[in-house]
């Protein structure tokens, strides 16, 4: 397994385009009833964006490329909104799966799809055998899934098989038992929707992203969208601890602007 670096131990590697997106795709049920249609329809909108942005990641070189689609306090919904939404992740899975193999993107899930019905499971699992292979760009989707529940399940999964850490261990031991091992921590992180939390996403993972908050709603969000994240990624300062004048000659807001399709 590739390791890779934690922000809180070594200083990772910093690129003009990030190497890790990961978005929370908040906003689908008000773009919805805004147009006096039932929430429903934000959700399959949605989909069109999820599409749009993957095919955006790719062009513009992120690896990475995290979605929260169904948080583990998301059951809370109403039974009918819940059912929709697997309903709609089954059947995304069967018409879209074939494409990003196509153009050789890699899939996997995140998250416990233990409480999925048997068919969304196959699906899952079948989605990643057929891409596993791909490396364009991983697209990882977060399903049932809450950063509580990563930490916890890493913390007994690494004392079931290595029960003499119980006595001590360290951030090194603790990582491959995380749910996104395989790749490296988020650089950017995303929120449509105009609300400015984390929601139990990805907790131990952000921890040096960099936040971008939008209101754009979700089914609002394009390619063009993506790119003022990145221009606004651009023009932090990645100091990981240090202090401005510890950083490489070039960093931080002297070092970039993103000469991508939609920005002027």
């Amino acid at each position: 397994m590739t390791s890779f670096p934690s922000s809180t131990i070594e200083i990772p590697d910093s690129s003009r385009v990030p190497r890790h997106v990961a978005v929370i795709m908040d906003g689908n049920g008000r773009w919805a009833k805004q147009r006096y249609l039932p929430r429903v329809a934000g959700h399959k909108r949605g989909v069109e964006s999820v599409r749009t942005l993957v095919r955006a990641c790719a062009e513009r070189g992120v690896a990475f490329l995290t979605l929260f689609a169904f948080s583990s306090e998301n059951w809370r919904r109403p039974a009918e909104e819940v059912s929709f939404l697997l309903q709609l992740f089954a059947v995304a899975l069967e018409q879209e799966v074939g494409r990003l193999h196509e153009n050789g993107i890699r899939f996997r899930v995140i998250g416990d799809i233990a409480a999925f019905d048997a068919r969304l499971v196959r699906l899952i699992r079948d989605a990643e055998a057929l891409t596993a292979g791909n490396s364009r760009l991983t697209l990882t989707v977060a399903a049932n899934y809450g950063g509580r529940w990563d930490m916890m399940q890493a913390v007994a999964r690494m004392l079931a098989e290595r029960p003499a850490l119980a006595a001590g261990f360290s951030e090194h031991d603790l990582t491959p038992y995380l749910s996104l091992n395989y790749a490296p921590e988020p650089d950017l992180f995303i929120r449509t929707g105009g609300e400015q939390r984390v929601s139990n996403f990805l907790l131990w993972q952000l921890a040096y992203a960099e936040l971008y908050f939008t209101d754009t709603l979700w089914p609002d969000f394009d390619a063009a969208c993506l790119d003022r994240a990145i221009v606004s990624y651009q023009q932090r300062e990645r100091r990981f601890g240090r202090t401005s004048e510890q950083l490489p000659a070039g960093a931080g807001l002297a070092m970039l602007r993103f000469e991508g399709p939609g920005v002027e």
